[in-house]
């Protein structure tokens, strides 16, 4: 038998039935997908495994990252991918169904949130709850109406906490920037991401699979997100050495994945 089949008794393939995927750092680096991403992913499926991709990145829709994927060579459909909107909106519906929300974020957040049904708005006077995601837009405008909106009781609530995002240049921030500025001038503290390393995004993912915990294999390159998340659930967890964490970070780490990969092909073998 090929050393690289999903088939082998001992790969760590053989061991799950679903497995989730981060995408940035995991799948895709930019514009590109990473070495052996594609192979791994057909061999899992022709296997007959669940796949499901996840990220915290708000700036596409599910159907967005399905187009981007396949048009890189890795076939998706949109209902593959789960990104920190969907868990959002889950959260909002069940709390706040009528809540007018105030978006710092980009195009397909407030899409994704006004074919929810929800009203966002600008006007502080107007909003319940100030949403904090990853923003390539965010200014002193921005800021100051945040400002002035959690200050008059709005709600705080953020779509993730990554501090940057790999990058092919290095990384860039991400919204645990905007998130520490909303908190720093106004003095209220975000009270909820939903977003990894959340329960809540947890919870999603498992009802997506409808596969217990132990059966899923959750694989991503961030300690702080992917694998406490996985972590937490008692979700077994692959730590990939192709994004934002190095093979030193990881030794140094308090927080333990299941599996150190160099390569998502090592899933196979």
């Amino acid at each position: 038998m090929a050393p690289d089949s999903c088939t082998g008794a001992t790969s760590i393939a053989s061991r799950y039935q679903a497995f989730i995927f981060d995408l940035d750092g995991t799948i895709l680096l930019g514009e590109s997908l990473l070495p052996t991403v594609a192979k791994t992913v057909s061999e899992l499926r022709s296997q007959g495994r669940t796949v499901l991709f996840l990220t915290n990145n708000t700036t596409a829709r599910a159907a967005e990252y399905a187009s981007k994927l396949t048009r890189l060579g890795l076939p998706v459909e949109k209902e593959d991918v789960v990104t920190a909107a969907h868990v959002l909106v889950e959260l909002l519906r069940r709390e706040s169904p009528h809540a007018r929300l105030m978006v710092l974020g980009e195009s397909a957040l407030i899409a994704e949130l006004e074919l929810a049904g929800f009203d966002v708005t600008e006007e502080v006077s107007k909003t319940d709850i100030v949403i904090a995601s990853f923003d390539r837009t965010f200014g002193y405008e921005k800021l100051k109406r945040a400002f002035h909106a959690v200050r008059a009781g709005a709600r705080l609530i953020a779509t993730n906490a990554d501090r940057f995002r790999p990058t092919p240049e290095g990384g860039e921030p991400d919204a645990a920037a905007i998130i520490a500025a909303i908190e720093a001038s106004s003095g209220v503290k975000c009270e909820t991401v939903v977003g990894k390393p959340s329960s809540a995004m947890t919870s999603y993912l498992l009802r997506c699979l409808d596969v217990a915990p132990a059966g899923c294999l959750l694989v991503g390159d961030r300690l702080d997100t992917d694998i406490a998340m996985a972590n937490s659930a008692g979700i077994p967890s692959a730590l990939v050495l192709t994004g934002a964490t190095s093979i030193q970070e990881a030794e140094r780490s308090t927080i333990i994945p299941t599996y150190t990969l160099k390569s998502l092909s090592e899933i196979c073998m």
